[in-house]
């Protein structure tokens, strides 16, 4: 049986001034294999299935990025035709390749100028990353929600989105640095985001230390230098920053939203986030939803 087969073209996404879209799609039977002539990033957002591209077939799951170039014949399915039972959902970025050029006008790191001219022309073949620390998930995320929700200089916030997307990719492709100080600042990095990932649990230094294999007093020196704070303050700071988010975004209640960031006892979480956020979780949160309905 010959199988349906598209050509999805820019003008049906993109407008003249723009040539950017992003959306989030639940993967169906019905969707026909395509290539198309915009550049591709899908990342798996929930669920599990396949993506079939170029005649090869590889199980999707979350936490998945895909690079698509452009003339690439490609479609995800889900794991089961009944949605209720499994689901596949992909955040889509789409791109032309006339925005890699205005990102080389301006990028300095000759790694990513070449990575940008490879990707533009055509020469970077389809290729698929985990999402490890969920660095990339929240870059998604964010440029979903600016897509569909623009605001004031909402192409510029989507375009320096891109950018960052594009060095993170980059960073994961190039894999283990090979000089001593970027194999450390990878570790550290993965460390800080190990722990704005565990901020719920009792994450004292002995336990960032096992998890590291660092001493306890190197990690102190790690934080200092690099953060400009001792590990317990760095700490109660992303635990805080969180709250705020849990805050603005969620109707959870307050003392549920302090457990949520690691806080077992209230009246600690209510001290801490007066002194770094300047008012009650209360009012913080007022104040949020005054601002978003002006």
């Amino acid at each position: 049986m010959k199988r349906s087969f598209e050509t999805l073209k820019s003008e049906h996404f993109f407008d003249e001034e723009f040539p950017l879209y992003v959306n989030r799609a639940t993967e169906t039977f019905q969707v026909p294999f395509h290539n198309h002539d915009f550049i591709e990033f899908a990342y798996v957002a929930e669920g599990s299935g396949f993506h079939h591209i170029d005649g090869e077939v590889s199980e999707a799951a979350k936490g998945q990025l895909v690079f698509i170039p452009i003339g690439a014949s490609h479609v995800f399915r889900p794991a089961s035709t009944n949605p209720d039972k499994m689901s596949l959902i992909v955040y889509n970025c789409l791109f032309s390749p006339h925005l890699l050029d205005k990102f080389s006008g301006f990028a300095t790191d000759p790694a990513l100028l070449v990575d940008l001219r490879l990707m533009r022309d055509g020469e970077v073949p389809s290729f698929t990353l985990q999402d490890s620390d969920d660095a990339i998930g929240k870059l998604f995320l964010q440029l979903h929600r600016e897509h569909s929700l623009p605001r004031q200089a909402t192409k510029d916030f989507q375009c320096s989105l891109l950018l960052q997307l594009l060095i993170v990719v980059l960073r994961a492709r190039m894999g283990t640095a090979t000089a001593a100080n970027a194999r450390k600042f990878d570790r550290f990095d993965q460390l800080l985001a190990y722990t704005d990932n565990h901020l719920s649990e009792a994450l004292t230094l002995s336990h960032l230390a096992q998890v590291s294999q660092w001493s306890e007093r190197h990690l102190q020196r790690l934080f200092r230098r690099h953060t400009d704070q001792p590990y317990h303050l760095y700490l109660q700071s992303a635990r805080i920053r969180r709250s705020c988010e849990l805050l603005r975004h969620t109707p959870l209640k307050i003392s549920v939203i302090a457990e949520e960031v690691g806080y077992k006892d209230i009246a600690s979480f209510l001290s801490a986030f007066k002194k770094h956020a300047g008012a009650t979780p209360s009012a913080y949160r007022k104040a949020a939803s005054a601002n978003c309905n002006t």
